[in-house]
């Protein structure tokens, strides 16, 4: 008896003492971690108790040299939709997700992998939701699939720019969906529609998405960046920076409020040297042709005041993404809207003649006179004058009288006798066969050729005088844009100095400092930018033998540029009509190059036109119009309103455009010159190669078929955990149906 009470107190301490044992171990677990690493779990308590959303930066401001907005931003409401966030609730609701494989390399090995099939979670557990309130919409579903895939971090945009019904809606309903949201962003609003198309230039989704910067933010919102032009070349400084939201997560997860906001920065503002009452005017008037382009250059600093390209387009069908089918019908039209002409680079014809008369007189040739017998032998070639084909000839002329009358004959000897050497050091003084610097995507450098660029390009070739006569009246492989043309004219408008062309006038900062570059340097400077100086080659008095030359052409009877004559207003300028091939099509182009007032040059304008008959018929009105209503404005006898303008396009672009006239006619009219039918150089146009965001069109797993609502997927009850005797025995309770949870609130704070 006394043994076994020995036993079972011996039993009752060793069971205290394994009791104490325990609580001992249990309170030196709770103070390890309570006490020691307390800090340690608060501050991981905390961070798991908010979440953090990126809001969009808003870009800067695009104005004209008035502080005219041309380009701003406004908000528009997205339907988002969180991948992760909708699996993590369909497991939540349903249990495991459906599931999909797939082939990826893995360290450079393929493998199959597995993930949650997310296009029968939101087919099955969002879309029909969306459709019993008529919000769903149909998509592309592969593009959902490799979104999931690759870009994880980042929602989904399934509506954008809603209408103001749907948004209607969604806030009137509570949708209940998991990772399904709605967001305001900040896109472009491109104020004017196509005016100016070709230089604001579009914005789009970025090509990389910064993981690095996602994986920060519990939500991600990405900014958009410039694609082409003003745009893209000033996007640094435009894109402004991104704010932080931080909401509040509930001890369920679900977010139920915002804690704070650190508000997004505003971009710089850029400002440019355009004047959107002159590129309206430039635009209107180059409407009266299917394609070209025209420039309008301030000769006293090189501003660019005006460039324009036709046919155009509206870049606001790139926001926030342009449909495919849009994108589509643009790659396909023939005419090219997005190609800018007025930085393509064709065939000059006799306006290249200013740089060849400079050449010559760099040579002392200013007293050559030369015999116009129909035209010139070179080799086993004969080179025709303009004029052969109306079977007369030009005689003995002296360099202006060249200039007014065209004479290629004169030209072809001119130009050899200053030597194909000579041409060239003014043309590269001039800016011609190099890109200009100017701030616009796909300028295109052209040709100056020589002997140099002969072996390089045509090694099989020689050069020859042949070639020399071909260059001197902008023929053979010559080839300029119409922004470079009009700088090379700006340099005969002032007397010599040569300008690179000012777009961009000034980026200011939203509290009116100017912007810095990375070097802590003023982004960009309000001084014009000298290129060279003629008078270091030539005197005063040579440069005015040219210039009187030009004048003869507009206002001498007998002048090529005849119908270019203005009341009032002495002009300056001229002709030119060559050969050219754009991409397999064979084109007539016409040229005008001109400068006013004469004696005070203010504006030096260029006009080319593909598919016009000739120079002075076509391109010359184009240009007297630009001139007309540009000075008159200045007198203040003509108000020309800055509107919205849709597309310029016409139904035959190719058409052959004989002349060009506006209602109240033009003074004069001129001998008009032909093309040398003999020599067909193929263009450079502008490259248009900048991708959009294209929002691709619906695909069969996609399409959302409007139907009664469907039965969805059931949720999966979660058995209860077997107690020890249930284990023991193998008994097994019963499966008891759960009943459907009611859809959870939908995620809020994160607009």
């Amino acid at each position: 008896m006394n043994r076994r009470r020995i036993n079972s107190r011996l039993r009752i301490q060793f069971l205290a003492l394994l009791m104490l044992m325990g609580m001992g171990t249990l309170g030196l677990r709770l103070w390890w971690i309570q006490v020691a690493h307390g800090a340690e779990w608060t501050a991981q308590l905390r961070g798991s108790s908010q979440a953090t959303v990126r809001i969009p930066s808003v870009r800067g401001e695009i104005k004209d040299r008035n502080g005219l907005t041309l380009v701003q931003n406004r908000g528009s409401y997205e339907v988002d939709f969180y991948l992760p966030e909708m699996v993590k609730g369909y497991r939540e609701r349903f249990g495991s997700p459906p599931l999909t494989e797939y082939r990826a390399t893995i360290n450079g090995m393929p493998k199959d992998q597995k993930e949650p099939d997310i296009i029968k979670i939101v087919n099955g557990g969002i879309i029909p939701r969306l459709n019993d309130l008529d919000l769903a919409r149909d998509y592309n579903a592969g593009k959902l699939q490799r979104h999931y895939r690759n870009d994880t971090e980042v929602p989904f945009s399934y509506i954008k720019d809603i209408d103001f019904p749907t948004m209607a809606k969604f806030s009137e309903h509570d949708v209940g969906l998991p990772g399904v949201d709605i967001a305001i962003k900040p896109v472009r609003s491109y104020v004017y529609g196509a005016l100016a198309a070709h230089l604001l230039g579009y914005v789009g989704a970025p090509d990389d998405i910064n993981r690095e910067e996602a994986r920060k933010f519990t939500f991600y919102q990405g900014d958009v960046e410039g694609k082409s032009n003003i745009e893209k070349s000033m996007d640094e400084y435009l894109r402004g920076k991104p704010g932080v939201r931080y909401l509040r997560r509930n001890a369920k997860g679900t977010i139920d409020g915002v804690l704070r906001e650190d508000l997004p920065k505003q971009g710089a503002n850029v400002f440019l040297t355009l004047d959107a009452r002159i590129q309206a005017i430039a635009e209107e008037a180059l409407r009266a042709v299917s394609r070209g382009g025209a420039v309008v250059v301030d000769p006293n600093n090189g501003n660019v005041l005006a460039l324009a390209s036709v046919p155009s387009f509206d870049p606001n069908t790139f926001i926030p993404s342009i449909k495919a089918k849009d994108w589509k019908t643009l790659q396909k039209d023939e005419s090219d809207p997005l190609v800018n002409r007025a930085i393509s680079a064709l065939p000059p014809g006799s306006t290249f003649k200013l740089i060849t008369a400079l050449a010559g007189l760099r040579k002392n040739l200013a007293t050559a006179r030369y015999s116009c017998g129909g035209g010139v032998s070179y080799g086993d070639h004969f080179f025709q004058c303009w004029v052969a084909e109306k079977h007369y000839t030009h005689g003995t002329l002296g360099l202006m009288d060249a200039i007014k009358v065209s004479c290629d004959s004169f030209f072809y000897q001119y130009g050899n006798a200053a030597g194909i050497q000579s041409i060239d050091t003014i043309g590269k003084m001039l800016g011609l066969g190099e890109e200009s610097g100017i701030h616009l995507t796909g300028e295109q450098a052209g040709n100056l050729p020589g002997p140099e660029w002969m072996q390089i390009h045509h090694p099989q070739e020689r050069w020859s005088q042949a070639q020399t006569a071909n260059v001197s009246i902008g023929q053979g492989y010559t080839l300029v844009s119409p922004l470079q043309l009009a700088m090379a004219y700006v340099a005969a408008a002032n007397g010599g100095i040569c300008y690179y062309p000012r777009f961009v006038d000034k980026v200011l900062n939203q509290d009116g400092s100017p912007a810095l570059d990375e070097n802590g340097k003023v982004a960009v400077l309000q001084t014009p930018r000298v290129r060279a100086d003629l008078r270091t080659e030539l005197s005063r008095e040579q440069i005015d033998l040219v210039r009187k030359g030009l004048w003869k052409v507009v206002n001498e009877d007998g002048g090529t540029g005849g119908r270019a004559r203005l009341k009032n207003v002495q002009v300056a300028g001229k002709t030119g009509t060559a050969q050219a091939t754009d991409r397999g099509h064979k084109d007539t182009v016409a040229w005008f190059a001109c400068f006013a007032p004469f004696d005070n040059p203010k504006y030096v304008v260029a006009v080319m036109v593909q598919g016009g008959e000739h120079g002075g018929s076509v391109a010359g009105p184009v240009a007297t119009r630009i001139l007309e209503r540009t000075l008159a404005m200045d007198e203040g006898k003509f108000d020309m309103q800055v509107a919205w303008l849709s597309p310029a396009h016409k139904a035959n672009p190719f058409q052959m455009i004989k002349d060009v006239s506006y209602a109240g006619g033009n003074l004069g009219a001129g001998d008009e010159e032909g093309a040398d039918t003999s020599q067909s150089a193929d263009a450079q146009m502008a490259s248009s190669d900048a991708t959009p965001d294209v929002e691709p069109e619906a695909d069969s797993q996609g399409k959302v078929r409007r139907r009664a609502p469907a039965a969805r997927a059931v949720p999966v009850a979660t058995p209860a955990p077997r107690n020890f005797f249930e284990r023991l025995f193998g008994v097994r309770r019963q499966p008891v149906s759960a009943p459907t949870p009611p859809l959870p609130t939908r995620r809020r704070g994160t607009r």
